[in-house]
This record gives C-alpha cells, structure tokens and sequence, in this order.
C-alpha cells in the first residue's frame, strides 16, 4: 500500500496539475492500451504501453495532487489495520471495534491483531451512503410535502 503523509507543495500542485491536463489532451478515448515515448536519463527514447486504466488511474492522481490533496493507493485485496479502516471511514477506531464486534463489517484475526478486507470497509462504506442519501430523499419528500420550499 503506497501512503504518501505530507500534502504536495505548491510547485508540486502546480506541476500535477499541468501534467494532469497534458496527459488528459493526449489519452485515447477508445481502447485498452496507451502508447507513450518515455526519455530515460541516457537521452534515449524507450517506447511504453500502458493499459487504459493505468493512464485514468494516473490521470486522477495528478488530479488530485493538482488539487493540493495527497493520495494513498490502497491495491483492492489489501488487508488494512483497524485504525486505516477506521481512517477510510471517517470514525474512531474504538467506533469501528464497535462494528467488528458487532459483525456489521468482517474481520480476522492475525496474532492478537484484527485484520479487515479493504472490500470489506469499501462495501460497508457505500451501503453507509446508500443508507444517507435514502434518508436525504425521505426529508426531501417531506419538505416538499410540507412545503417548507426547500
């Protein structure tokens, strides 16, 4: 897992976001792989295929960097600590025990440390936000019922 802990300084926002635009003018809207002329340190040029999704993947992580906001790549099978989950999802970790303990998020045991699936916390968190916006559509629907002009 790649975790970067300091926010870019300005001439590093400044240099993602350019890099973001160029490599946004230059992607291919169609196909799976991006060809690319990389100049390494001899000067030469060295020929590069990426696939589609790596060159997206790069897009928004200039992006973000562009934006002044660090990134964290987590890789889809990663195994994370209580207190990353707890990060992930914007609570305590003694809020997350809670949770395990409660079985509403899987876990498992390594030594005397509990380990959870980052599938696991990415489920959990979008059925969390499914969860809001319902509640947000019901006050919606009552406003308007009520016609409190919202």
């Amino acid at each position: 897992m790649l975790n970067v802990q300091s926010l870019p300084n300005a001439e590093e926002v400044a240099l993602a976001k350019l890099s973001s635009q160029a490599l946004s003018a230059v992607m291919e809207t169609s196909g799976e792989v991006q060809q690319f002329n990389v100049v390494g340190k001899d000067g030469e040029n060295h020929p590069l295929t990426l696939p589609a999704s790596a060159v997206k993947l790069m897009i928004e992580l200039l992006t973000q960097l562009g934006q002044g906001n660090s990134v964290n790549i987590t890789p889809i099978h990663a195994e994370l600590t209580t207190q990353e989950a707890a990060d992930i999802l914007n609570m305590s970790r003694p809020t997350l025990i809670k949770l395990l303990d409660g079985s509403d998020i899987p876990y498992s045991r390594k030594g005397n440390r509990r380990k959870v699936a980052f599938v696991d916390v990415m489920a959990f968190k979008q059925n969390m936000d499914n969860k809001r916006l319902a509640s947000l559509d019901e006050l919606t629907a009552l406003d308007q019922e009520l016609e409190l002009g919202y």
